[in-house]
């Protein structure tokens, strides 16, 4: 079950002074997005939440949920979050302000034709595999600028920036790691390429050492904000 509007609005009060405190640890002066993951929320909910300011983005992982909280009358930026196959591409791409999850030269294309249908370039960030986890999609870190490279060959996908899921673990001093290895690539792409300027990483349990440690300065949080996900069997077949 949801937590109550109150309870959503303090724990998004506690995120954004963790976040604060990241960047202040980080020594950094920029800021930090956050995209609120509303994966099996209600549709009032979702609503409601930004409606009275909490959040100005959001992020879907699944098309069928996007299409049916879909309101183009609220005042929300859009972001799919979650893999994509390439036959849901044509639901989303007008609707969406950043897709997370480019990860092959098929989706590359498919994202090229949608967007070229309805004269738009589709901003996207290259999704990497940092644990090289076989049940995650993305990119082998090795392989991140030379499928940037591929991509340029399609005029209406735009490349923004980096996106990770790390793997879901308590070690620490790995998490830390990796995150410094993500940062390097991040910053290797903006060397190598214009426009890169978004780096999508750290979720419910990690954000802290994503800002601090991996340069972080766009998060995805689900469980912190909105409790624990309550799944049911028509939102686990679609």
């Amino acid at each position: 079950m949801s937590l109550s509007f109150e309870e959503i609005k303090h724990n998004a009060a506690m995120c954004r002074a963790k976040i604060i405190a990241a960047l202040k640890a980080a020594g950094r002066t920029d800021g930090v997005t956050l995209v609120a993951a509303v994966k099996t929320q209600p549709k009032e909910l979702i609503e409601q939440v930004v409606r009275a300011g909490l959040v100005s983005d959001i992020g879907d992982n699944r098309v069928q949920e996007f299409m049916a909280n879909y309101d183009p009358s609220l005042n929300v930026r859009r972001h799919f979050i979650g893999r994509l196959q390439t036959n849901k591409v044509k639901y989303i791409i007008d609707k969406v302000c950043l897709i997370h999850s480019l990860d092959r030269e098929e989706l590359a294309a498919e994202v090229d034709k949608q967007a070229r249908k309805h004269s738009l370039i589709a901003n996207c960030l290259i999704e990497v595999n940092m644990g090289s986890e076989i049940s995650k999609g993305g990119v082998e870190p090795e392989e991140v600028l030379n499928f940037a490279q591929s991509v340029k060959k399609y005029p209406n996908v735009c490349v923004k920036g980096l996106m990770s899921v790390l793997p879901n673990t308590d070690d620490k001093d790995r998490l830390i790691g990796m995150y410094g290895d993500l940062h390097s690539i991040y910053l290797q792409m903006q060397g190598k390429f214009d426009g890169i300027d978004t780096l999508s990483c750290g979720m419910t349990n990690d954000y802290e050492l994503a800002i601090t440690y991996g340069g972080s300065n766009m998060i995805r949080l689900g469980r912190v904000l909105f409790g624990e996900r309550v799944y049911n069997t028509e939102q686990i077949n679609g």
